[in-house]
């Protein structure tokens, strides 16, 4: 076991755990957000997907030990405490969820996606969420949920 101080979603949490626990069940387990989902165990779903230092990663195969106290990680919750971020209104708004599994991996390449290129063409959010699976194949509503979003933004 070792000690570990990680920013997350701005906020500074220590914990403690073994070098090679993936940083998904740090998230969920030792820091308490449970936004953030555990699909494949293999990094190929995308559901676990969360941010470090802006960029998208799969926190399942992550281990803890490979992230340094500097970076910042956010995960779903960190993109508003009320939902008030523009692509979860578009989420709600385009009736996008279905079972849940996927929503949270998808937001955060959304989210990631739309901070790179402030108005992606179909083929941009298809090449970003290439690696997010939905089971309820919402692939649709997903896509007009982004462009909605992105339209939000630059209002």
């Amino acid at each position: 076991m070792a000690k570990y101080t990680l920013t997350i979603n701005e906020k500074p949490y220590t914990v403690e755990a073994a070098p090679d626990t993936p940083l998904l069940w740090v998230i969920r387990d030792l820091a308490g957000l449970t936004g953030t989902k555990y699909g494949c165990g293999i990094a190929l779903c995308g559901a676990c997907t969360v941010h470090l230092n802006g960029q998208p990663v799969r926190s399942c195969m992550m281990p803890v030990s490979s992230v340094r106290a500097s970076q910042k990680i956010t995960t779903v919750e960190g993109l508003s405490e009320d939902n008030s971020h523009a692509l979860q209104q578009a989420w709600i708004e385009e009736q996008v969820p279905q079972c849940g599994y996927c929503q949270s991996g998808m937001l955060m390449s959304a989210a990631a996606l739309l901070r790179a290129k402030p108005s992606p063409t179909d083929e941009d959010i298809d090449s970003a969420l290439a690696a997010n699976l939905c089971r309820c194949g919402t692939y649709p509503r997903v896509k007009r949920a982004i462009h909605r979003a992105a339209g939000k933004m630059k209002e």
